[in-house]
């Protein structure tokens, strides 16, 4: 929760022109924060869930949905477009839920401005990539997993970034699934006009063992249990 805060400073950064005067002060007062020390930021909603074992490394799908399901937050690709590094890639983290936790859909769903940073590149070019992998939670660590091997498996999804009607009944569903494992979000300033969005899937690739990566058919991914 803390990192989706820090990374859209860096989008509200971008929007404010790069002023150095931007200060933190401005991003605590825009994220309900009274106090400019970090030290006194707490948790609204202590998360207390026990890391849950993943499925069996030879069932692709499952462990993908589980990734997917058991992620908060994914690394999105996208094209830039702006310089001086227009055309090349760029990755962002981002807050993410395929749906509250007793209801998994394998869709990833988003909260997000038009004033960050990769909104503005996915206004242009739709197309992204979302990396989650099993290093987000406890389980490569207590395994002693370096995040590169393949055994701390990851995902990758790539798809189109896909604004959501409002007022939909996708909508609702994306609201209560980022709301209740984001818990902040609700807070967050109706000036910034946030949105809901999904990325609809196209491809799925995963790594969870020694082999090289894998694809996963996107429909055995939505007919898994994670």
């Amino acid at each position: 929760m803390k990192l989706a805060i820090l990374v859209l400073s860096f989008s509200f950064g971008l929007s404010s022109g790069l002023n150095i005067n931007f200060g933190l002060n401005k991003m605590f007062d825009v994220f309900g924060y009274t106090s400019n020390d970090i030290a006194d930021i707490i948790e609204d909603v202590p998360d207390t869930r026990a890391d849950p074992l993943p499925p069996p490394h030879d069932q692709v799908a499952r462990m993908a949905r589980f990734i997917a399901h058991n992620s908060d937050w994914a690394a999105l690709a996208t094209i830039a477009t702006r310089e001086p590094i227009m055309g090349f890639p760029f990755a962002n983290v981002i807050s993410i839920s395929d749906g509250p936790l007793d209801n998994s859909t394998g869709v990833p769903y988003i909260y997000i401005s038009p004033w960050e940073i990769s909104a503005r590149d996915l206004s242009h070019n739709n197309k992204a990539s979302l990396t989650m992998s099993l290093a987000q939670s406890g389980y490569c660590a207590k395994m002693d997993y370096d995040p590169e091997d393949p055994r701390c498996a990851h995902v990758i999804i790539t798809g189109e970034f896909i604004k959501l009607e409002p007022e939909s009944e996708e909508e609702e569903f994306a609201r209560n699934a980022l709301f209740t494992r984001h818990p902040i979000m609700p807070d967050w300033p109706a000036g910034h006009h946030w949105f809901f969005a999904k990325i609809d899937i196209q491809n799925i690739l995963i790594l969870d063992w020694f082999g090289g990566a894998v694809t996963v058919p996107v429909q055995d991914y939505f007919e898994a249990k994670p």
